[in-house]
């Protein structure tokens, strides 16, 4: 005679014991899929680690094209010319912010909304900071959308396009809004993913700030 099975639990049918575990599994598999997901985009760039060059057309400016993550000349599709060299004022260029000191760069869906309110946040609190820089990239998306979405703002900061979404994968975004804070040198100092308050955002910016003289910048 075969063991019994495994007594359902009291009031249990057999269908509604099984909805339930293949429940249990789905919640299982999306949870470790998230972790998957998120384990480079929730982390962004590794504390330390320089922030990868590059040159962005500014999304109210004329220049048409992909942004140039060039290290090199002629690297083909990254670029023909190293990317920190290739400057001017439609231009959101990344050494050039590494080099004049620490800043904040956001990365943004136009659509979305809780993007647009931390891209206000930061408008607000880099008015309490001012020797902290601030730049954002619209990852994708519509240029005429987003030139629509920056004259409607009126954010005081540079924000560029990112027509292929090149520098979602070199940053490691994968949430709206998220926030990279750099020293001088383009050194990275911390990333924040998600929406983050007034208050929080103005303690981040102060301790860049007081990291960045602590290190020996002088504005």
């Amino acid at each position: 005679m075969s063991a019994p099975g495994p007594r359902l639990p009291a009031g249990a049918s057999r269908y509604g014991w099984f909805v339930a575990v293949v429940g249990l599994l789905l919640v299982a598999y999306v949870s470790l899929n998230t972790l998957r997901t998120e384990s480079v985009g929730s982390q962004g760039l590794k504390i330390g680690a320089k922030v990868p060059p590059f040159a962005a057309p500014l999304a109210l400016g004329t220049i048409d094209g992909d942004v140039n993550v060039a290290r090199k000349p002629n690297q083909g599709s990254a670029g023909a010319r190293p990317a920190c060299s290739v400057r001017g004022p439609q231009i959101l260029n990344s050494c050039q912010l590494a080099e004049r000191g620490p800043f904040v760069l956001a990365f943004l869906a136009t659509r979305g909304t809780q993007c647009t309110r931390e891209l206000d946040r930061l408008g607000r609190v880099q008015a309490l900071h001012p020797r902290v820089q601030v730049a954002a990239v619209s990852i994708r998306g519509d240029r005429g959308d987003l030139r629509t979405l920056v004259r409607r703002r009126h954010w005081p900061f540079p924000v560029a396009w990112d027509r292929d979404g090149i520098l979602a994968n070199l940053y490691g975004v994968a949430v709206c809004p998220q926030l990279t804070y750099a020293l001088p040198g383009g050194v990275v100092q911390a990333t924040s993913v998600g929406e983050l308050g007034d208050r929080e955002l103005d303690r981040r910016f102060a301790t860049l700030e007081r990291t960045a003289r602590a290190k020996g910048w002088r504005p």
